[in-house]
């Protein structure tokens, strides 16, 4: 029993717990400020606590920015095209008769329904949907785009999504297989735009951005440099492609090429690969074209072309030699077209173009697309090189004829004689049954090769068993006497220049022993 009701048993105890309490919690904060002030040896201190982890600072480097950038960045170069590339999708219907593979090909199903009935589904018409998926800029902000003819143009359907993900049903106002150019309009204004650039300005090595939609992956932006100009890749039949190592790849069809300022400077077009992605060599066409092509398209839905008349071919280091020419500069004229400009104002086969409307011409591709984008009834200077001597020739381009044929750049040689260049060549004279043999009229006048011996250098420069010899050395060969009494003369070492007719085009050829 307690004796002392007024008194509290446990309080000494605990009072003496709390002031040894209070006394170690002394002790401790005294050795750590005796830590932090140097009084404890060195060699006895109690070992730092692990800090807490730093907030990492945000990177505040500015972006790199190239000579010709204008001060931009390629982030803001990016932030300012993107908006204005959009997702096209194209979809084509159609009816096949040919069996297609169903979910009930599986013989579990077939032994429900039996073999009748899916022999009456087989043989139905089935409709099928083909779609494609591309790329297209907006240039105008009433919602003109701009894309590839292969991607939109032989859709029956086409509608495209833009940035903000909106989506639209688009028209297609016109397209151009020539150049793989085609314009789409969407019912939509105050839309973002990028602005044309001067593709003839571009230099190789300048920086650019193509801008997509790659395998669908929308607003896709890659970076590499122009890697070369005037290309011609066999994929339409005006080209003079810029070259770049920005990836391409499949979906970025249409997209856009732009400078380091922002400026549309060509259309991705195509891809040269082996696997179907992207090897580095993407082709684009030149801003300067895709530009004039719509501008054709948006006022009068369809391209009218400029018509010069000559078939021309590569001027090369054998046939400048034989011209008497310093360099390779230029473009030969290998024939000139009846009732053509260039016949009215006085062309002749021979003649080599060094400049047309004051561009200098340093191929037969760039001499075409000059031709062909300049306007009908413009009156245009045409420099030449005509018997080592330079002269200037004015005439009217007119508009390219629907059927003309165009003619092709090749290289071929020819030669008739029992020594020298031309004996590895078996020619006769051209009569009735060599002509309908090898495609030629009648009356043509020339010696037609009806051998070329094997594994010579007649065969590895390209002479062909049917070819039409029409002049050696400039001289004209109007039968196989005078084609003989041309080739006795002929020097064993020298070369030969070759004039040739093969399917209704003339060619130019040097043969060297």
């Amino acid at each position: 029993m307690n004796m002392y009701p007024h008194q509290n048993p446990g309080r000494s105890n605990r009072s003496w717990i709390v002031a040894a309490t209070l006394l170690t919690a002394g002790m401790i904060i005294g050795f750590v400020v005796a830590s932090d002030l140097g009084w404890l040896p060195t060699g006895h201190a109690v070992p730092d606590a692990p800090a807490p982890p730093a907030a990492r600072p945000v990177a505040t480097a500015p972006q790199p920015v190239f000579p010709g950038m204008g001060g931009q960045s390629f982030v803001e170069i990016a932030k300012a095209v993107k908006p204005a590339v959009v997702n096209i999708y194209a979809t084509k219907s159609g009816r096949s008769d040919g069996p297609h593979a169903t979910p009930f090909d599986d013989p579990f199903f077939r032994r429900f329904f039996g073999d009748e009935f899916f022999r009456r589904f087989e043989q139905q018409p089935k409709e099928r949907k083909e779609r494609g998926l591309g790329s297209g800029v907006i240039v105008e902000s009433n919602g003109l785009i701009i894309t590839n003819n292969h991607v939109v143009g032989k859709a029956d359907e086409i509608r495209v999504t833009l940035s903000d993900k909106r989506e639209f049903k688009a028209k297609l106002i016109g397209t151009d297989p020539k150049t793989d150019i085609a314009v789409v309009r969407i019912d939509a204004t105050g839309l973002p735009t990028v602005a044309w650039a001067d593709s003839d300005k571009l230099e190789v090595g300048e920086f650019v951005l193509a801008v997509g939609n790659p395998f669908g992956l929308t607003q896709t932006v890659t970076l590499g440099i122009v890697s070369a100009l005037g290309r011609a890749a066999g994929i339409a039949e005006y080209e003079d492609f810029i070259q770049t190592d920005a990836a391409i790849n499949p979906g970025n069809s249409g997209g856009a090429l732009v400078n380091v300022r922002g400026e549309l400077v060509g259309i991705n077009t195509a891809i040269f690969s082996q696997s179907g992605g992207n090897m580095g060599i993407g082709f684009a066409v030149p801003s300067n074209m895709a530009q004039s092509i719509m501008g054709q398209l948006v006022q009068t839905g369809k391209v009218v072309r400029g018509w010069l008349g000559v078939s021309i071919q590569e001027l090369t280091p054998e046939l400048a030699a034989q011209f008497g020419l310093g360099d390779t500069k230029g473009v030969l004229v290998s024939d000139v077209m009846d009732d053509s400009p260039a016949k009215k104002a006085g062309f002749e086969r021979a003649d080599v173009i060094v400049e047309y409307d004051g561009k200098p011409m340093d191929s037969p591709t760039h001499l075409r697309n000059a031709v062909a984008q300049t306007p009908v009834g413009k009156k245009v200077a045409v420099k030449l090189i005509r018997d080592k001597k330079p002269k200037t020739i004015e005439l009217t381009i007119a508009e390219q004829p629907k059927s003309l044929a165009q003619p092709g750049e090749e290289d071929t040689s020819e030669s008739a004689s029992p020594t020298g260049v031309l004996s590895d060549l078996d020619v006769r004279e051209l009569n009735d049954e060599l002509a309908s043999r090898y495609g030629l009229k009648s009356g043509e006048r020339g010696v037609v090769v009806v051998r070329v011996k094997p594994g010579s250098t007649a065969e590895e420069m390209g002479v062909r068993e049917g070819d039409l010899i029409l002049e050696v050395n400039r001289q004209a060969v109007t039968s196989l006497k005078t084609y003989e009494r041309i080739a006795a003369k002929l020097p064993k070492d020298q070369a030969v220049l070759l004039l040739l007719k093969r399917q209704g085009r003339t060619i130019y050829l040097t043969l060297r022993p």
